[in-house]
């Protein structure tokens, strides 16, 4: 049974600085993907580049950046449930409502953009509720399962498949729809199938234990408050870096072959790693590295805000029905667009940070998560 350590839980720069390197990733990989329209028509403006560009980019991003998001949300629910728990009440009621609250943003979100998080994040956020009361070493031994991929490891051990067929044909209907229909319409087919298709599509990269190991990783990390300058803490950042930078550089030469359902996902969790742990140990090291990343700050403390507008513009500049780029760009006048979005966005924030202290929807969902307290 995790008892609380009474210890304060001030904020973490550094982790809003995390969200924002994730939701800025994530709006550039959307962009590589145009929005998940992956068309069949021949693309207008094209680039030597393009191929390279995506290849980086999904060696950087694809995965990752979800993943990070992914345990930032464990650490802020160890915080809000730490902090309740020291005043002596339980915050498990008020979270699961909080979770009711982010599945009705993600509905909003996947009536523009049929790849949303947030239905599925507030499924996994539930089981954070019964996991918070185990011990550490519970929890730790809870993490070491999902870590290894265990449905892909059964499935590799006894020669299981899963048949991913329907997702291939719900993605059909809905590319169609993205290329040739209105906005209605792409809403929704979007509000009909997007949940499940996401869900399966979960499934079908490994994602489905890996976020939830990621959920419960974040929220052990805010346990032994890994984040914060203290006892030796950048110690074992500078450890967790050198190891999975080494593993990452000896599997980038490995064929994974008939492994690569199990092992792929694993090597990405590990260049996830690598990348949290280089920005934790630059972040503290290098006041340089301090000041640059405070503007990723600024647009990590509006993720949510920043992850609903990029699915509103990004699919009104690449859907057919708005500007209808997913046959107009190339992969790396996409990226461009990505990059273009990340400055109008972080503008944005910069605005509304000037006279609010929460951005506009992490202030509705703040209000509605203690409403009647």
């Amino acid at each position: 049974m995790y008892t609380p350590r009474n210890l304060p839980n001030t904020r973490i720069d550094v982790a809003d600085a995390l969200r924002g390197i994730a939701v800025a990733g994530i709006i550039l990989y959307h962009s590589v993907e145009h929005f998940n329209i992956f068309t069949q028509e021949i693309i207008i403006h094209t680039l030597p580049s393009d191929q390279t560009v995506a290849d980086v980019l999904a060696w950087l991003l694809s995965g990752k950046m979800y993943g990070i998001f992914a345990m930032l949300f464990g650490l802020s629910f160890f915080i809000m449930n730490d902090n309740q728990q020291q005043e002596g009440r339980s915050f498990a009621g008020r979270f699961a409502w909080r979770m009711c609250l982010l599945f009705l943003f993600g509905v909003i979100n996947v009536a523009f953009y049929d790849g949303d998080i947030l239905m599925l994040y507030a499924c996994y956020g539930l089981l954070l509720i019964p996991i918070s009361y185990f011990s550490s070493k519970v929890v730790w031994c809870i993490i070491g399962l999902l870590a290894i991929q265990p449905v892909e490891l059964f499935c590799l051990l006894t020669g299981t498949t899963i048949d991913h067929s329907t997702m291939w044909e719900l993605y059909g209907q809905i590319n169609n729809a993205h290329e040739h229909a209105t906005f209605w319409e792409n809403a929704l087919i979007n509000l009909r199938y997007g949940f499940e298709v996401n869900f399966r599509f979960n499934v079908f990269s490994g994602r489905l234990t890996q976020l939830l190991c990621l959920f419960i990783l974040g929220m052990q990390l805010g346990r032994h408050r890994l984040f914060y300058d203290e006892g030796k803490n950048l110690q074992i950042w500078h450890k967790i870096l050198i190891i999975s930078s080494i593993v990452v550089v000896a599997l980038s030469f490995v064929n994974f072959g008939n492994l690569e359902g199990w092992l792929k996902p694993i090597y990405n969790l590990i260049i996830l790693l690598m990348i949290v742990s280089a920005v934790v140990s630059a972040w503290y090291a290098f006041e340089g590295v301090r000041s640059v990343l405070h503007h990723l700050c600024i647009f990590g403390r509006m993720s949510l805000t920043n992850y609903l507008l990029q699915s509103i513009i990004g699919c009104a500049i690449f859907c057919g029905y708005g500007l209808g780029c997913y046959y107009k760009l190339g992969i790396t006048y996409a990226v461009m667009v990505g990059v273009g979005m990340v400055i109008t966005q972080y503008l944005f924030a910069r605005f509304w940070f000037s006279s609010h202290q929460r951005g506009p929807l992490e202030g509705v969902w703040r209000k509605l998560t203690w409403l009647g307290k």
